[in-house]
């Protein structure tokens, strides 16, 4: 398969910078793949979701809360607020992280700012352990 060029950044700096045989991510449309030779395209990733890169033959899956995907002819660009590979999540973090998000909601109403907070921190929490269970 041929490759294409891809970086992949968050606000921490350049986490992959390299060729890419295909990658796969979800937009706020819905699920995209991306190939060498893709038309000119630029999305909203979904606030919470995975991302699957295959190099290789060999494919990496990542946890995902929002950014943007940029593909041109040169490069595919992909910038996400978080973003961790499935290999390097802290599983056990996840799940505090979950426990303590789920035990905010108990306590919070619906109306108030950190339980929409502490729903979005379940959400990733979630996201992750997801994640982590595929690697």
């Amino acid at each position: 398969m041929a490759d294409f060029h891809l970086q992949i950044a968050t606000a921490d700096g350049l986490l992959y910078d390299g060729p890419a045989e295909r990658v796969v991510v979800r937009t706020t449309e819905g699920d995209v793949g991306l190939l060498k030779g893709h038309i000119d395209y630029v999305a909203a990733l979904k606030d919470v979701s995975e991302l699957r890169l295959t190099v290789d033959e060999k494919t990496r899956i990542a946890a995902v809360s929002g950014g943007f995907v940029s593909v041109s002819k040169e490069i595919t660009y992909i910038s996400a607020i978080t973003l961790e590979w499935a290999d390097e999540i802290d599983r056990d973090r996840a799940q505090r992280a979950k426990e303590t998000a789920e035990k905010r909601l108990q306590d919070k109403k619906q109306e108030d700012l950190d339980y929409r907070l502490a729903e979005m921190k379940l959400k990733r929490a979630l996201n992750r352990i997801n994640v982590a269970d595929k690697k």
